[in-house]
């Protein structure tokens, strides 16, 4: 029986609890992208203590052109890489572990922002963002396999422990994941096996660019919880081809409708994902959605819904959450 406290050891994943805070955008970078004071002050204050195993910093842009909000951090140049390493700095010397976020909007990107018009896997519409993108070429999903990559040295040479790739939320590799938005008829397209193999890619890139010990993560929008979308039948297949790949952790959300599902709620609202996902890989399979409470976390993990437990609203609302919890599961 699993619990909150006990260490996990997992291949190059090493935690000294199974309680992870997940990513959170903060709208606290400044408006180039780069660390701020006022986010350096927010991580310090979610690690104090230590009290988190590990801490996914929020979603960062690997491309100007994949830029989804004002004040979201970047990854984008090397110019970054001094301010995200104090941001490492701060969380390991408060005692957690921590990896990056790295994403591209795709058809959700902020032409605002960026001047650019939004790319994707194909031209269709984007279910939560009603943007109908341009859709990529062959040469330019290379590109974006590449952003990936260099994104993940720069946040490697910053002194991170991994990094974690963004496909959920309807967000770029979601797009290229989910048969809404991705009709394509070519090796990126079509059953499940070519809608992944832009992740494929970009993992094997990763692995090759930043070595053996880096750690990589995906979180993966699981079920778009839509008709004609993505189902878990879908994400077990997948879940063995990114494990088969070299990924570190899964860290499973909801797709397209995002991390609120209408009609799921309670403490842990997408166990059911995690718990068919867990059976078959031997990768730590991480559980959000809801959790509020120690005890609640404490039973998903003895039930075997998941390895690690992630929770964010609670944490976000009360930094001393993670402590209190801590205490009380050891009380």
């Amino acid at each position: 029986m699993t619990h909150l406290t006990e260490p996990l050891n997992s291949g190059r994943l090493s935690l000294k609890n199974r309680l992870v805070m997940p990513p959170m955008a903060t709208a606290k970078a400044d408006e180039t992208g780069k660390v701020s004071k006022a986010l350096l002050d927010y991580y310090h204050e979610k690690s104090l203590g230590g009290y988190l195993s590990l801490i996914i910093i929020e979603h960062s842009f690997v491309s100007q052109s994949g830029k989804a909000s004002e004040h979201q951090l970047s990854v984008a140049g090397d110019e970054m890489v001094e301010g995200l390493k104090t941001l490492a700095g701060v969380m390991h010397s408060n005692g957690s572990k921590t990896m990056m976020q790295i994403n591209h909007a795709g058809s959700a990107a902020n032409k605002t922002i960026t001047g650019l018009d939004p790319v994707g896997p194909s031209a269709v519409e984007n279910p939560r963002k009603q943007n109908v993108p341009r859709e990529l070429s062959r040469e330019e999903i290379k590109a974006v396999i590449g952003l990936y990559r260099d994104a993940s040295v720069r946040v490697q040479k910053a002194g991170f422990d991994g990094v974690e790739i963004h496909s959920a939320h309807g967000y770029l590799l979601n797009q290229f994941y989910s048969p809404l938005t991705n009709k394509r008829k070519d090796e990126y397209g079509g059953d499940t096996s070519g809608r992944i193999k832009i992740h494929l890619d970009i993992i094997r890139a990763i692995r090759e660019a930043a070595g053996a010990e880096f750690s990589i993560a995906v979180r993966l929008g699981a079920s778009d919880y839509m008709e004609g979308g993505t189902t878990i039948d879908d994400s077990v297949r997948a879940a063995k081809e990114f494990e088969k790949a070299g990924v570190d952790m899964l860290d499973i959300s909801g797709g397209f409708c995002g991390f609120i599902v209408p009609g799921l709620s309670g403490q842990g609202y997408f166990a059911e994902l995690t718990e068919a996902i867990k059976k078959v890989v031997s990768i730590p399979v991480m559980l959000t959605g809801g959790i509020t409470d120690a005890n609640a976390a404490e039973k998903l993990l003895s039930e075997g819904k998941a390895d690690l437990i992630g929770v964010g609203r609670a944490i976000y609302s009360d930094s001393k959450w993670a402590e209190k919890a801590m205490k009380n599961v050891q009380g």
